[in-house]
């Protein structure tokens, strides 16, 4: 089994991440997903924390000029100390927005001078919470190196929007991935399957559909 196939399997077995296609969740969009995915859940599960912050520093090794980490909040923070930790570098954190208190930092830590950050964050749905710490760092004077994060849904938007920013984006395990555990272990019927591959194709024309049919029920 890959690393990431294994990955995959552990995020299903301690249930940070569901899959429900036929009662899918509600995102702060409004758009209905069959899946969630919170994988702050694994920070309470040692051996699968390390065997994370492992494969992060292997994928790290390939970003050879980096001098800070940078974790993306809130879900990033506690994997990029972690990974800092592990490769002895500086650490940062940038907010989703400037605090409206104190000193009102959007990034908080010490910046290094001339500061070559790798990024780290939890999951990769469409990619803009990454996108938007990069720029914020930018601003300040830092460069992006890349991003790290421990699962994507491989989206088309997120791959377009890495793309235009030219952060080259390493990630741990993937949605591909997901679904192939999941069918083996039981965890959905291979008409499932085919339900969550059709979200992940086109997830507004998905949620769309659904709420059609659902009607008045949602």
């Amino acid at each position: 089994m890959t690393i990431a196939n294994d990955i995959a399997a552990k995020l299903l077995q301690i249930n940070a991440i569901k899959l429900q296609p036929d009662n899918p969740f509600t995102w702060a969009s409004g758009m209905r997903s069959p899946i969630y995915c919170d994988n702050r859940v694994l920070l309470s599960y040692p051996d699968i924390r390390r065997t994370v912050i492992t494969r992060f520093e292997q994928l790290a090794s390939e970003f050879k000029e980096v001098n800070v980490i940078a974790g993306v909040a809130t879900a990033g923070i506690a994997h990029g100390v972690l990974l800092a930790d592990r490769l002895n570098l500086p650490f940062i954190y940038i907010r989703s927005a400037p605090k409206k208190h104190g000193r009102q930092n959007k990034i908080e830590g010490a910046l290094p001078k001339n500061a070559k950050a790798l990024l780290v964050e939890d999951l990769i749905s469409t990619g803009g919470s990454v996108i938007s710490a990069g720029k914020a760092l930018e601003e300040s004077g830092g460069k992006i190196i890349g991003a790290l994060a421990i699962f994507t849904y491989e989206l088309e938007a997120a791959h377009l929007a890495f793309q235009q920013v030219n952060y080259p984006l390493r990630t741990i395990s993937s949605y591909s991935r997901l679904i192939q555990e999941a069918v083996q272990s039981g965890h959905i019927a291979e008409a499932e399957a085919d339900l969550l591959n059709k979200w992940n194709k086109d997830p507004e024309e998905w949620s769309n559909q659904f709420l059609k049919k659902m009607g008045n029920k949602y």
